[in-house]
């Protein structure tokens, strides 16, 4: 068998662009102190097929802090979780134990009603 030759200089090129270039620098996002944030959690089955979520919301954190916190409620909680648009989403009905965890490290948090 024979090897196929390529033609032109190669995949530097672009085939198809839907809506033009997508160089468009993404917008920071200020990484508060946990001091000057306040979170709101809160327990609630809306949406997710009535499997209890507790959600923490009202971060003003980059990506990669938002991971690390995750990382250190999930342990303390023993669940699992996800972020998701700027919101921390732990598996079960947890909102003490993220409450707690997130006023250990100097977050203002407040726990909203059941939904």
């Amino acid at each position: 068998m024979g090897r196929k030759k390529s033609r032109g200089k190669g995949g530097d090129r672009v085939v198809y662009s839907e809506f033009g270039q997508h160089d468009e620098p993404e917008a920071e996002v200020v990484d508060l102190p946990p001091t000057e944030q306040k979170i709101t959690v809160q327990a609630t089955r809306k949406g997710r097929g009535g499997k209890t979520v507790t959600i923490a919301s009202g971060f003003q954190h980059a990506p990669a802090t938002l991971k690390a916190l995750l990382k250190a409620v999930k342990g303390k909680c023993g669940t699992g979780g996800t972020v998701k648009d700027a919101t921390l989403e732990i598996q079960g009905d947890a909102a003490a134990k993220v409450a707690e965890v997130l006023k250990n490290q100097g977050y203002t948090v407040k726990i909203s009603g059941k939904g």
